[in-house]
C-alpha cells in the first residue's frame, strides 16, 4: 500500500472536485486533514480552559513579571 500526500488549497473549487471524485472512486481511501482552529478559537479556548492571567493595570502586570523572573 502506499501513501500519497495533497496540500492544496481548500477554497479552490476545482481540487475539491478532484478530491471529490477520488473518494468516490472507491480506489482510495481518503483522509482529510483536521480543520485547524483560528487565533480566535485557540483564545477563546484558553480563556475557557483557564490559560489566561489578567491584571487591574500595568503596575501590577510588571510586579508579576519582576517576581516571575526573580528579580524580586
Amino acid at each position: 500500500m502506499a501513501t500519497i500526500t495533497l496540500e492544496y488549497n481548500p477554497q479552490t473549487q476545482g481540487v475539491l472536485e478532484f478530491v471529490n471524485r477520488i473518494r468516490e472512486s472507491g480506489f482510495f481511501t481518503v483522509k482529510m486533514p483536521l480543520k485547524r482552529k483560528s487565533g480566535m478559537e485557540e483564545a477563546m479556548e484558553d480563556i475557557e480552559m483557564g490559560r489566561v492571567t489578567t491584571y487591574e493595570n500595568f503596575e501590577e502586570y510588571e510586579i508579576a513579571m519582576n517576581k516571575m523572573l526573580g528579580y524580586v
